[in-house]
């Protein structure tokens, strides 16, 4: 039976880099941590408007230093003019806190600023959503691996729960290493980079259970060749298309949306990677073959 490519030439190597850079993911995220927005550490996220154009995001930090705000973080946000601030101190114990602010701000930078958007998280409840964000991810992980442990044989469940945590250490890694800032919207992209991967990954282990039982005599690593080659095509435009339509979200979705859409990003193209160069793999160090398949059948 002839491939194109010989993908399990290139599993040793692929390997020895995904456990580097998981390594690397959790050696960032031990020391240094995520960047959690305000949705996950509390306090008040602003959504300023300011007419004169000379106005610099410095300027802008420089006038916040007139108010014990906590740590602060300002940021271009849209079109010129609209800035994102966010700091520690929730304003939802003091309703003059807002106002004071705005006047201080308005005063300092000698220009009128409008606020558009105002939003507090308590401690408590920012505690709760990142509480539950870390339960939603684990049970879909849960989930993933019971019906890939019903669906097929367990070393192919075992491949495809390596997969997903492979994906998700190294998604989070990556912004770790960034200081990209993770809130809910974040933890929604790795809930939809969990179903993507796993959907993959399933596409090419059911055209490798079935090449099994169709041909005995072929070794497992052979298998995974002929299986990913005919899937390739389907795997590529899949997740080209993907990209192209996450790509014009991350460029034109402005900075809302751009934290989601580059997660989304990473998502794609390490779950693509993953399902032939981690989950394949797994099958030929247990040497997975027809007659494993039989006798689970037959259990």
């Amino acid at each position: 039976m002839e491939y194109k490519i010989n993908f399990s030439s290139l599993f040793k190597v692929a390997n020895i880099i995904s456990l580097i850079a998981v390594l690397i993911s959790i050696f960032f995220l031990f020391f240094k941590g995520l960047n959690y927005g305000v949705d996950f550490k509390g306090g008040t996220l602003l959504e300023i408007r300011i007419d004169d154009p000379n106005i610099e995001i410095q300027d802008i930090r420089n006038s916040l230093k007139i108010k014990d705000l906590g740590d602060v973080n300002v940021k271009q946000f849209g079109k010129k003019g609209d800035f994102l601030i966010k700091f520690e101190k929730s304003s939802s114990e003091n309703d003059q806190f807002i106002g004071e602010l705005k006047e201080e701000i308005s005063k300092s930078l000698n220009t009128e600023v409008n606020f558009r958007r105002v939003e507090n998280v308590g401690p408590k409840v920012s505690s709760e959503l990142l509480k539950n964000g870390l339960t939603a991810i684990a049970l879909s992980l849960a989930a993933m691996l019971f019906y890939i442990w019903i669906r097929f044989e367990w070393q192919f469940s075992l491949g495809s729960i390596i997969a997903l945590i492979h994906d998700v250490i190294i998604t989070l890694g990556i912004f770790s290493i960034l200081s990209f800032e993770v809130n809910l919207s974040i933890v929604a992209a790795v809930l939809t980079i969990v179903g993507y991967s796993m959907n993959d990954t399933v596409v090419i282990f059911d055209r490798i259970r079935e090449n099994l039982l169709k041909f005995s005599k072929i070794e497992i690593n052979e298998i995974a060749n002929i299986s990913i080659n005919e899937t390739l095509s389907r795997t590529l435009i899949t997740s080209l298309t993907t990209l192209l339509a996450l790509l014009s979200i991350f460029i034109l979705g402005g900075e809302i949306l751009k934290g989601f859409s580059f997660a989304m990003i990473l998502g794609v193209i390490i779950g693509t990677y993953s399902s032939v160069f981690v989950a394949s793999p797994v099958l030929n160090y247990f040497k997975v073959s027809q007659k494993t398949l039989l006798k689970e059948e037959e259990n």
